[in-house]
């Protein structure tokens, strides 16, 4: 019994030894089975190399199993050109997205927004009084009060003086009125149209039943029109008071809405704000003056016509006049319509002369010679933008439209111009530069630096 655990030791490793040997040949056997190029195969189960374990190996496929392709990744199998499209679609309606939810928070507070935009336009305006008042040695709180008192009162007594000529007109427009309708009736039956006594009695009948059946949306536009008139005298004095301040204080307001810019785009937009200011201020004054030369070449046009209510015509263009290429026709329609039914259609042709000559002279010479390149813009982007203005938020967007997309160009030409001179001023330097060809560029817009020439007397 004492040798049986020396006889069993010995049959386990023989048994050992036997393993390891199939092992070996089960592997030479799989070598020679291998084709040219096929990767090796794995160490045996549970060994690795010199026999160290290892992990449980696959076998390889059997030489008739049909060879399957990878599958490509599914972004390269997307073509080029649709991944783009793709990448810019999404950024488009992100941009759709913010500019929906932007115009929804505009509309919910329309007349504010309205009335700050005006109080932007009128200080536009007087801003320059107010730096030369400063300039002679008023202080800028005098200053300021005198400028804003000056403008509103001229506004004031302008508004006062076309109520009362109105009111004071509007029994002789009522009986010349009359009298043209009668005299265009009899000039419609003399005329070679052909048309009867009945018809223009029907046409007459026509309207009065139409008045007569919308007699409760005539009420409810009056009504309409009393919330207006409210609406309007909250913004006026909205935009009263916001131009008071933007006069007072514009400078300190500025610095404040520079600190909520991103400290990288900070220096551009401190150098677009100025640019984009001068702008606006050249468009305002530029198309005061030429709203005052149509409306003192117009009126004085229809007043020795003998056309009545020149004067209250005359601000009715000057105002009219600040909605581009819009605000000329429609202002000009009412003058020669209130000639037709005033004084007949002879005078009605001179007054549409001489509407037509005025505009024809301020759009070739006055826009050109007094509004120049500062705020010059594309015919097609004035009628667009009107359009666009006067459909989101009526009369007052087509007034503000022309100014903002002058002022959104200038200020995007700025920033292009602005980005290429800072890319230029970082971008390494080409092989072989001068350190004075890599030395940086001054900013667009900064005084050139000053070279100070060698003496006379250097060696």
């Amino acid at each position: 019994m004492s040798k049986l655990p020396g006889w069993l030791g010995q049959l386990g490793a023989e048994l050992s030894r036997l393993s390891e040997r199939l092992d070996e040949r089960r592997a030479e056997t799989e070598a020679d089975d291998l084709l040219p190029g096929d990767p090796p195969a794995a160490a045996p189960a549970g060994l690795g190399k010199e026999g160290t374990p290892s992990v449980d190996r696959v076998p390889a496929p059997p030489t008739y199993a049909p060879t399957v392709a990878a599958r490509p990744d599914p972004v390269a199998a997307i073509p080029w050109g649709m991944r783009v499209a793709a990448e810019a679609g999404w950024r488009l309606l992100v941009l759709a997205g913010t500019l929906w939810v932007l115009m929804r928070v505009i509309s919910a507070v329309e007349l504010v927004v309205l009335a700050f935009v005006a109080a932007l336009l009128v200080t536009a305006l007087l801003q320059p009084t107010v730096a030369r008042l400063r300039r002679h040695g008023l202080p800028r709180g005098l200053a300021t009060a005198v400028t804003a008192v000056s403008g509103f009162v001229i506004m004031g007594l302008v508004g006062w003086f076309v109520v009362w000529q109105v009111m004071d007109n509007i029994d002789t427009l009522s009986d010349k009125v009359t009298k043209g309708i009668d005299d265009l009736k009899n000039w419609l039956l003399d005329s070679p149209f052909h048309v009867t006594d009945k018809q223009i009695n029907d046409i007459a009948k026509n309207l009065s039943d139409t008045v007569g059946t919308n007699t409760e949306a005539i009420t409810t536009a009056g009504l309409q029109g009393v919330t207006v008139v409210v609406e309007f005298m909250t913004g006026a004095l909205l935009a009263m008071f916001s131009t008071l301040f933007l006069l007072y204080d514009g400078a300190r307001i500025w610095q404040w809405v520079l600190k909520l810019v991103p400290a990288q785009a900070r220096p551009g937009v401190a150098g677009a704000g100025p640019r984009a200011w001068r702008t606006l201020t050249a468009y305002v004054r530029g198309t005061v003056i030429v709203a005052l030369i149509d409306a003192i070449f117009i009126g004085l046009g229809i007043y020795f016509l003998n056309v009545p209510m020149a004067v209250p015509l005359a601000v009715f263009i000057f105002l009219f006049a600040f909605i581009p290429l819009v605000g000329a026709v429609v202002s000009g329609a009412l003058a020669v319509v209130v000639a037709l039914v005033t004084e007949g259609v002879f005078t009605a042709l001179m007054v549409l002369a001489v509407v037509l000559a005025v505009q024809q002279i301020e759009g070739h010479v006055l826009q050109p010679f007094i509004l120049g390149r500062a705020v010059r813009v594309h015919p097609l982007a004035v009628v667009l933008s009107v359009a666009a203005g006067g459909m989101i938020a009526g009369i007052g967007g087509a007034v503000v439209a022309v100014p903002l997309v002058a002022v959104t160009n200038t200020v995007v030409g700025y920033l292009r111009s602005y980005g290429q001179e800072e890319s230029r001023r970082h971008s390494p330097p080409p092989h072989g530069a001068t350190s004075l060809d890599a030395a940086p560029t001054p900013a667009p817009g900064a005084p050139p630096e000053r070279v100070e020439e060698p003496s006379p007397d250097a060696s």
